[in-house]
């Protein structure tokens, strides 16, 4: 006997709530706000949208599924199932944290502040949510692949994302390493920089297009559907021992850039979720490269 669907609401915590826990009450938040000149109402306002838009959304769930939430906070340790549809209430950027965690289930992005959202991949209202949740698990329903970026160590230690992936110091420190490009005749370049950046179609119009624009603009950035990456290296430092003519570049399917590192202890996370991330120490290398896993996003 087949389980029922399962809709799984992700969200996050609000502004509001964090104010609030920080300083006990409405009361005290609101007056510590107002000493540095802001306004409690409008971080209140939001958080009402946001809530709203959860209970509209959970209450369209048809009766007959069943029905989970999860917290930003709580994705690295929430067991996602085959059966699910991932609902997620907020914006852009949670989808992304939630991809990561995900093994091809349908995603339906809900947006919960039309305008202040971008809305590349929360793209509903939550009216909509009643129509288009059992339509997101019905046949023929476009579904969009997003491609996604992974990294793989030599420990199997292995972590995907939706953006990008970033492997660098924590801490801001210099990170020493050296980075190779498959297929490129063996070559391999020492450097000492502020880490390297690869990044996806989808995180394009984020953290990846900031550099690529730093840089000129002269690589053309990938589709998000499409099956290439760009890479930059960040603040590459010339030395005698440190090199700065790999610095930037693109992926194709096959391709993968590798690093191995050379300082006590370097870090790889995805979509910014530091606290989920490989912990890579001298002499391991670590592979980047497009994954073989989509994001399928409901249209």
């Amino acid at each position: 006997m087949s389980l029922a669907p399962r809709a799984v609401l992700v969200h996050r915590t609000t502004e509001y709530e964090k104010l609030t826990a920080r300083y006990g009450t409405h009361g005290q938040a609101a007056f510590v706000l107002a000493s540095r000149g802001r306004d409690i109402d409008e971080v209140a306002e939001r958080h009402h949208r946001t809530r709203r838009a959860l209970a509209e959304v959970a209450a369209a769930v048809p009766l007959s599924w069943r029905q989970s939430r999860v917290e930003r906070g709580d994705l690295d340790r929430f067991l996602f199932a085959p059966e699910d549809l991932v609902v997620v209430v907020g914006q852009d950027g949670l989808v992304a944290n939630a991809a990561k965690y995900l093994t091809g289930q349908p995603v339906v992005g809900i947006d919960t502040d039309p305008g202040r959202n971008p809305g590349v991949l929360v793209r509903h209202r939550p009216a909509a949510a009643a129509a288009l949740l059992p339509a997101a698990l019905a046949r023929g329903t476009g579904v969009d692949e997003l491609t996604m970026v992974e990294a793989v160590a030599d420990d199997t230690q292995r972590l995907v994302a939706l953006n990008e992936i970033y492997l660098g110091a924590a801490g801001h420190q210099t990170a020493r390493y050296r980075l190779g490009l498959d297929r490129d005749g063996g070559v391999v370049e020492a450097q000492a920089s502020s880490g390297v950046l690869v990044g996806t179609g989808t995180g394009a119009t984020g953290w990846l297009r900031s550099l690529w624009q730093e840089r000129g603009g002269r690589l053309p950035l990938p589709a998000p559907s499409e099956d290439r990456l760009l890479w930059f290296v960040r603040e590459a430092w010339p030395s005698p021992a440190t090199g700065t003519s790999l610095v930037a570049g693109e992926l194709a399917a096959s391709a993968a850039l590798s690093v191995t590192v050379e300082s006590d202890r370097l870090i790889a996370f995805g979509d910014g979720i530091e606290s989920d991330a490989l912990e890579l120490t001298w002499g391991q290398t670590v592979r980047i490269g497009v994954c073989g896993q989509r994001l399928r996003l409901v249209g």
